[in-house]
This record gives C-alpha cells, sequence and structure tokens, in this order.
C-alpha cells in the first residue's frame, strides 16, 4: 500500500451530516443518504463534479472509538465557494490542510484493513500528528461490493 502526503487547497461540501456510530453508519444510514443525495444531486448547483465525498469528523477526545462512539459523517459533493445548501442538507467548509493519502483496493468491506494501516502504522513510522478528520472520494472507481473497487482516502495532518 503506497501512501503519501499531499496539501490540499480548502474546498466546499453540501450535502447531509448524520450523527452516528460507524456500526449505524453502515447498518443502512450510510446507503439511505447515499441514495438521497443521488436522487437529490441536480438540487445541489455549482457541483464541481459528481464525486461524493464521505467525510468522518471525530471528538478530539483519547477515550473516543470510532467503532463504538458516535460522530459526524458528511456525504456530499465538492462544490464552488459559492453554492448554497438546499433545504435538510449542510453546507461544510473545510481549510487548506496536508493529507496522508492512499488508494483502497478491493472490497468496501475491507476499508478497515486500510484505516488501520493509515492510523497505526504510518502514522507511529512517519511521527505525523493527526486532525480530527478524513474523507473518501467515491468517484466511477466506486464498487462497494465489487473486488476491482476503489476508493481514494485522505487523513487530515496537522
Amino acid at each position: 500500500m503506497e501512501a503519501k502526503v499531499v496539501t490540499l487547497p480548502a474546498f466546499q461540501v453540501v450535502g447531509y451530516k448524520i450523527e452516528a456510530t460507524v456500526e449505524a453508519f453502515e447498518a443502512g444510514l450510510g446507503k439511505i443518504h447515499h441514495e438521497q443525495l443521488h436522487k437529490r444531486k441536480e438540487e445541489i448547483q455549482l457541483r464541481k463534479n459528481d464525486n461524493v465525498i464521505l467525510m468522518q469528523i471525530y471528538p478530539m477526545d483519547a477515550d473516543f472509538n470510532p467503532k463504538e462512539d458516535v460522530f459526524t459523517h458528511l456525504i456530499g459533493y465538492e462544490v464552488l465557494a459559492d453554492s448554497a445548501a438546499p433545504p435538510d442538507m449542510i453546507l461544510h467548509a473545510v481549510k487548506e490542510s496536508q493529507y496522508v493519502t492512499c488508494t483502497h483496493k478491493g472490497f468496501e468491506s475491507e476499508l478497515d484493513a486500510t484505516y488501520d494501516y493509515l492510523y497505526g502504522q504510518w502514522i507511529s513510522e512517519t511521527g505525523y500528528e493527526l486532525k480530527d478528520y478524513d474523507f473518501e472520494i467515491w468517484d466511477e472507481r466506486y464498487q462497494p461490493d465489487h473486488p476491482n473497487n476503489e476508493i481514494d482516502l485522505f487523513v487530515a495532518l496537522q
């Protein structure tokens, strides 16, 4: 698995905000909101592209466990700076930041191994400090139940 550090400019996402554990999100909340987002795509003006962004924002708490504790999930589209959110959606701004990034290849159900590598081995080997969020980009390669699935992961760094 090849990870590299990149700097991305500030960007904005319009979509749904879901407060849930990973288990609840994966048990259906994520799929429901992904389907709703797709149905309402045309309401989101000034979309940069059709790639879906799944962002996870974590509390900066030493006892936090993403597999058991509730945290914020945002699922939406990247939009141009002057965008507004349709009713029942939010606009979330992300500042310019450095990220460690890599591409997960394989079933989405195996994504934990890629996150474990980035948050465990890669962070401990490089000495970088983490910020409170990460995100995935689901583009034309996103096929969650197929072995050829690819998801780009970005973990924010201090």
